[in-house]
């Protein structure tokens, strides 16, 4: 007879769109999206790519010999692609992951399965958060645990890129370029493929067709009848040049790259003033995220340093700025003054 009492004071649960549930599938999503894009695939993107992996490769690494310079270029690959880098510490070396599942707490890793690339086929196993190093950049608030590349942050962009030269390059794979219509006067058709035949060059042939016969004025055939029309695509007129660039100059800034440092136009300043852009403003950060990363994994002070392998400054100014500082040094300690504080004033910090 209570049954009814039971039945009403159960409470029916529905997942809310905040839920665990939803938090997993809209990370999921976010880190296979990250990775299956076509844009990576242009060389534009590949160009910056490279010259992440390069410039992160390059890097000076003090604190550790584990960061190898081969390590740091899967680390700077990785994460021009990815997004994020996770690798294994071992006891002399780091085990690169090829794919990964994290748990976490309070938004931070606190264990790992990790997938390790074999030759033979990969193996797995499990790591707590204080034996990997994961490294990741573009982290979002709703998983911070995930690092989104820079792809995925300007997939309009990307997708542009990729569909101008998909489209280009189907164009000069099937449209008839350099073909035309040859008007042609009426005449047996054995004549008419012969002659096509004859026409037939390295790239599309000569499309034949007869002319119109005149009968109701009974004079010859028009002129206009008689003039060739070609059957390549009007390229300029679609204005693919101008889009194309406009594409690969977004995918460019994406990754912290100056447009001018890839123009062919450009000259030795623009050239060293887009490497001190890429390195200052975009693997400077990054290398000390993964110095930050490496120093509290390995329970050692690490630092990294891409400013001075990459050169990337005015060699001529600093010498000159140098000197400045030395003179204005020794007119301090002159005068009097601290050397330390006198440096403070103008933010020069003396070690």
């Amino acid at each position: 007879m209570l049954d009814w009492l039971f039945k009403l004071a159960k409470r029916e649960t529905r997942s809310s769109g905040s839920g665990y549930t939803a938090e997993i599938m809209a990370a999921r999503e976010s880190y296979i999206s990250g990775r299956s894009g076509v844009g990576e695939l242009t060389a534009t993107v590949q160009s910056c790519v490279t010259l992440w992996e390069n410039g992160i490769g390059l890097a000076d690494v003090s604190g550790t010999e584990l960061l190898s310079r081969h390590v740091m270029s899967m680390v700077g690959r990785s994460l021009a692609l990815r997004g994020e880098a996770l690798f294994v510490i071992g006891d002399d070396r780091v085990v690169p992951a090829s794919d990964w599942e994290v748990r976490t707490r309070d938004g931070e890793p606190t264990a790992y399965r990790v997938s390790i690339s074999e030759a033979g086929g990969g193996t797995t196993r499990t790591a707590l958060a204080g034996e990997v190093l994961h490294f990741r950049i573009g982290a979002d608030p709703v998983a911070p645990w995930i690092g989104t590349a820079p792809l995925r942050r300007a997939a309009i962009s990307t997708r542009t890129l990729q569909a101008i030269e998909a489209a280009l390059a189907e164009v000069f794979e099937f449209a008839p370029l350099g073909s035309a219509v040859l008007p042609f006067p009426e005449s047996p058709r054995p004549d008419s493929e012969a002659l096509q035949r004859s026409f037939r060059g390295q790239r599309g042939r000569i499309l034949l067709r007869e002319s119109v016969f005149v009968v109701a004025g009974g004079g010859p055939t028009p002129s206009a009848d008689w003039r060739p029309s070609s059957l390549s695509p009007d390229l300029a007129r679609a204005a693919t040049a101008e889009h194309l660039a406009a594409a690969q100059n977004s995918v460019l800034n994406v990754y912290g790259v100056l447009p001018g440092l890839v123009d062919p136009k450009s000259a030795g300043p623009s050239i060293r003033e887009g490497q001190r852009h890429l390195a200052q403003w975009t693997l400077a950060p990054i290398a000390a995220l993964i110095a930050e990363e490496a120093s509290n994994k390995l329970g050692t002070r690490i630092e990294l340093d891409v400013m001075r392998p990459l050169q990337a400054y005015d060699s001529g100014g600093r010498a000159r700025a140098l000197s400045g500082v030395v003179q204005a040094l020794v007119q301090a300690k002159d005068a009097g003054l601290d050397p330390s504080a006198a440096a403070k004033l103008v933010d020069w910090r003396l070690d």
